[in-house]
Order: structure tokens, then sequence, then C-alpha cells
């Protein structure tokens, strides 16, 4: 009998396990991938700066209104500037004078060299006359001696020739003086406003730079600029859309130029790492504007990639592109902020779908002020929400996951395993009434074996 009882104490402890660990696998599927952590912080964005600026899913990048036209102006390394007509906005015309240089050892230099041509004139004079008298001898003395007067006479001639090369290099070099002398004066060659005056000549970083900087007057094209990852999503011709950084201004326009051979370095002020900032390679870009109406010379924008968002302003009712609605899940759904800044799913009514835009109608479930978040791996309800990427910590648990839970988390949660709710009365596995001897025939326990 007692061999009877304590097999069904052992199917009773059996059972017991089992109802607890379908409990654990049940309250795991319903707590997801993500138990919560006050770390975690997820960026939110308004639906409808998403859908008027597209910020949220496409490359924005920092530009500046510059004329077409940019005239640089060098100055010689070997001279020395001697007077700076002009200054940084002043506006300047064809032939005005920018700068002069000095001209006192340019003078010096040509007041030797004449000295100098004037001095081999005078020995070409000489060789001449010596010559003369070597002829005047020579046709006087004897056969045998006239070989000795002509071989002197041949050696003066080879000294003139060389004296006359002397002499016509002398004169270049006047020439040339002379030449730098009459442009000592550099004046403009159009008509703008001076953006920049560099008196060293060089960049920060000890490359060579123009003294001073024109821009022209007259049609505008931005100047913009991206980091050595993103510039070669941009292609010459592509359609992108300029946007004032003050107002809902904004202006179209194409890539007229990606200019990858010339870097523009630049020491980034922050780090994600928290290290020391890096040095990051940007290159420059220019936009040829379809209008520029509006615009100001040195206005600062921003640039985006022109893919279609403009058409989804225009659209009747509300429009979201696809990269935001969830379809994991039987029904769609967008992750939204709650008012209080915590993240939830809000089912959406998905209408007409426009494959060129990548985007869904939304009939119910979402508005234009709503803040929602794209759809990631680990998102869960919950999560704080922000509207500025600098708060978000890429540090957190929700952007370092490691996949599914372990073991010992599924096996060994004392807090879900020993909840009050699922704690069975020890009395059950031990009931008496149960599992008394005297209350089963024999028939029965045999059975049981």
């Amino acid at each position: 009998m007692k061999k009877k009882k304590k097999t069904g104490v052992i199917i009773g402890v059996v059972v017991v396990v089992l109802v607890i660990i379908a409990a654990v696998v049940a309250v795991l599927l319903t707590r997801g991938p993500k138990t919560g952590n006050s770390a975690d912080k997820v960026y939110v964005e308004q639906v409808s700066t998403i859908m008027n600026q597209s910020s949220g899913i496409s490359n924005q990048f920092m530009g500046v209104v510059e004329s077409q036209d940019v005239l640089e102006v060098n100055k010689d390394s070997e001279r020395t500037v001697k007077e700076l007509a002009v200054e940084v906005g002043d506006e300047v015309s064809v032939g005005d004078v920018l700068f002069t240089y000095d001209t006192e050892d340019l003078q010096m230099q040509v007041s030797q060299a004449k000295l100098d041509m004037e001095g081999i004139t005078n020995e070409i004079s000489g060789y001449n006359t010596q010559i003369k008298e070597l002829q005047a001898e020579r046709d006087k003395a004897p056969e045998d001696q006239k070989l000795e007067y002509t071989t002197q006479i041949q050696t003066l001639q080879t000294t003139i020739k060389q004296s006359e090369y002397s002499k016509k290099s002398k004169q270049a070099e006047i020439d040339k003086l002379n030449k730098s002398i009459a442009n000592s004066t550099v004046s403009s060659t159009i008509d703008g406003v001076v953006k920049s005056i560099n008196e060293s000549g060089t960049d920060n970083y000890g490359n060579a730079a123009a003294y001073i900087t024109i821009l022209a007057t007259g049609d505008y094209r931005v100047k913009g600029t991206a980091d050595e990852t993103s510039i070669w999503s941009l292609t010459e011709g592509d359609p992108v859309i300029v946007r004032s950084r003050l107002d809902d201004s904004s202006w179209t326009g194409t890539i007229s130029k990606v200019d990858t051979e010339n870097t523009v370095t630049e020491q980034n002020n922050y780090s994600y790492d928290g290290g020391e900032g890096e040095s990051a390679s940007k290159y420059n870009f220019y936009v040829t504007l379809d209008s520029t109406d509006g615009l100001i010379l040195g206005q600062h924008l921003y640039i985006e990639p022109d893919y279609g968002q403009t058409e989804v302003t225009e659209r009747e009712g509300l429009w979201l592109y696809e990269y935001y609605i969830d379809m994991t899940e039987e029904e769609p759904f967008v992750w939204v902020a709650n008012d209080k800044n915590r993240l939830k799913k809000v089912a959406v009514e998905l209408g007409e779908y426009d494959e060129n835009l990548c985007a869904y109608q939304i009939l119910s479930g979402l508005s234009e002020e709503d803040y929602i978040a794209c759809p990631m791996t680990g998102l869960y309800e919950g999560v704080t929400t922000v509207t500025s990427y600098e708060e978000v910590d890429y540090s957190a648990p929700l952007y370092n996951q490691e996949g599914e839970f372990s073991e010992d988390e599924m096996m060994y949660d004392t807090e879900m395993i020993y909840d009050d709710e699922m704690m069975y009365d020890t009395e059950m596995m031990y009931d008496t009434e149960m599992f008394d001897e005297e209350s089963m025939t024999d028939e029965e326990m045999e059975g049981d074996q």
C-alpha cells in the first residue's frame, strides 16, 4: 500500500510541475521580448513633420546659399602685399582694386639688372675692339704666326656669344620684373561681394587657399556638405528639396556636382562612445535651383533628396510611409507616444497604397498631431519616448539585444514561478484522502500498477 501511495504522490508532483511550467510559458509569451528598462528611450516624431519634411526616413544635409560664380584671387607667395583695399562684405565691381603689392624691392632688382646688363654690353664692346686689333695684327704677321692670331680671335668670338646670351637672359629678367611692377595692382574681374580674406594664404590644415574670395552677384546655388558615408548616396542630376531653417519656405533643384576629389576635414565635438571626437572626412556637393526667389546670399538651409514627399502633402487625407506601419500582427498598427510620453500600439485602418511613394492612406487610428516611432526589433509598449535624438542612449538594452531569453531567465525567474497567484497548496500534493491506502481497493491499486 505504501508503494501505491508513493506512486500517487509522484504523479501529483509531476502534474503540479507541468502546471507551473505551462504557467511560466504563458507568462513569457505575454511578456514579449522586452521586460522594460528605465534606460530605454526611443525617438518619436510628429506625423505632420514626417510627411511634410520627410526627416524621419531620408538623409538631411546642411547647405548654404552661395553664388553660381566664385572668384578666387590668389596671392604671390614671393611678394608682399603693400595695401589691402577691401574688407569682407564689401561690394566690388569689375576693375575695382582689391590690393596692391609692394614694388620697392622689384624696383631695386630692376636697377641692379640694368647695371648688370650695361656691364655685359661694355664687355661685348671691349671684345669686339680686341678682335679688330687682332685681325689687323694678323694681316701683318708672317704666315707661320697667323694661326695663333686666328685662335685668339675665335676664342673672343665665343666669349661674345656667351655674353650676348647673358645679355638676353638679363633683359628677360628685367622684362619680368617690369611686368610684375605693372601688375602690382590686383583688381576684381567680376561684380560681387567679398566673402573672405585669408591673410596667410593657407587653410587650417596648411593647404593652399585663396587670398580673397568673391561671390558674384546674380543667380545663386546651394553648397551642401555630406560625410564620407552619405556622399555616395548622392548623384549628379538627382532632384532635391531645399528647406529654410527659419520657416516653411522651400525650393526645388537638382544636384549639379558631387565633389569627391576634395575633402573638407572637420573635428567633431562629440562622440557616441564617450571618447574624444574623431576627425571625419566630409565632401561638398552643389545644387542648381529651379528658382532663387526669396533666398539671401549666405543663408543656411536644409537639403534633402526629393523622392516625392511633396506629393504626399498635396494629397487629401492622412498618408504615412509604410516604414512606420508594423504589419507583423493580425491587425496593422503604429507605435504612438501617449500623453505620458510612453510608447503604445495603436491599430490603424489602411486605405489606398501608393507604390511610387511607398505610403498608405490612414483612414482611422492616427492623426497628424500624434508622435510616432519607427518599428524596430525589441520595441515594446511602455518605453519612454523622446523628441530629441540627443536624449537616446544607444548603449541601453533596447539597442543592444542578444536574442531570446536565456535558459536561466526562463527557468529560474522566481518572481514569476512563485507568484502568490500561482502557488499551490502543498496539501493538494499530499491529500491523505486522495492517497489514503484504505480508500483504494485492491483492484484499483493493481490497475495503477
